[in-house]
């Protein structure tokens, strides 16, 4: 899940020192955090990511002081707090079942770090599978009590135009920890000026938009408004597994668009597949609403709820 990317990085600057980490490994009810959601701890208190949004997380860090200096791992299990009584809990109602185990050979080894990072820049998911009865996690399939978790590329966003909308529009995708990448063969529309700690790609759409091979964690969204530049870009973008393909523009332009791709070869099934007019119909009126109602149906369909 996206919400574990500064985990992994954390790790990855911390290799090498001793750490513990904590994870969500089951949830009932109004849980604050799902099931895979990770907490990394440093042997000098420092930690990163979060198991409940700050309900329990003080005890985590004790469990994972004790775990770091030599003590087995721990599965710890909450629940609704007695505000009385002080009792660490949950005050939304829910459960949670939180292991925390060491990062090393007998818990979490380290390399696995290497392995998902290695993954996730090629693009793929890897599957890590603990054991819940030894507190030891590996990439075997295991069978009893055991919990499995998936660790997704990181998603991205590239944006063709580079028009008033997608500077809004990256800038509110990099909030949500997704990468941006703006492509415009126009020069003078694409510069660090207007696009500030964005990747800039001043390539044709449809070969930029291939190169970056858009899968389940890619979003491609057409705002440019020129046919040259847009089309090329939904044809490449619905040629791959893209999770979310978005075209701005009125449902009259959409159904001129159909009519183009469609004589270019794009099937029926494929062209249902674009979001146009693109984003949530919240009514929304100039370039910032309009990226909103865009980031909220590409976060949909990267959630599978469109």
């Amino acid at each position: 899940m996206a919400e574990n990317d500064t985990v992994l990085a954390a790790a990855s600057a911390w290799k090498g020192e001793p750490l513990a980490l904590a994870t969500v490994v089951s949830t009932w009810g109004s849980a604050p955090r799902p099931r895979g959601s990770h907490m990394i701890v440093h042997a000098d208190g420092r930690f990163e990511g979060s198991v409940s949004g700050g309900c329990v997380e003080t005890d985590i860090l004790a469990a994972a002081a004790g775990v770091i200096a030599g003590e087995p791992f721990q599965l710890k299990t909450y629940g609704v707090a007695d505000a009385a009584a002080w009792e660490v809990g949950l005050p939304c109602g829910g459960e949670i079942s939180v292991l925390v185990q060491p990062v090393s050979a007998e818990g979490f080894d380290p390399e696995l770090f290497d392995r998902i990072a290695e993954a996730r820049d090629a693009g793929q998911a890897l599957t890590v599978t603990t054991d819940l009865d030894s507190g030891q996690s590996s990439l075997r399939p295991l069978e009893g009590s055991a919990f499995v978790n998936r660790y997704d590329p990181p998603r991205r966003l590239l944006i063709v135009g580079a028009v008033q909308i997608a500077q809004s529009l990256a800038a509110l995708a990099q909030t949500l920890g997704i990468e941006v990448l703006v492509i415009d063969p126009r020069a003078r529309f694409l510069t660090n000026e207007r696009f500030p700690g964005v990747t800039l790609d001043d390539r044709w759409p449809d070969e930029a938009v291939a190169a970056y091979a858009p899968g389940p964690a890619t979003a491609v969204v057409t705002l440019s408004h020129d046919t040259k530049i847009d089309d090329p870009a939904l044809i490449a973008a619905l040629a791959a597994p893209t999770a979310y393909v978005g075209a701005l523009g009125s449902r009259r332009s959409h159904a001129a668009r159909r009519e183009r791709l469609a004589a270019a070869g794009v099937s029926e099934t494929h062209l249902d597949r674009i979001d146009a007019p693109v984003g949530l119909d919240i009514g929304a009126v100039g370039p910032s609403e309009i990226a909103l109602s865009i980031a909220a149906a590409m976060i949909g369909a990267f959630h599978d709820r469109r």
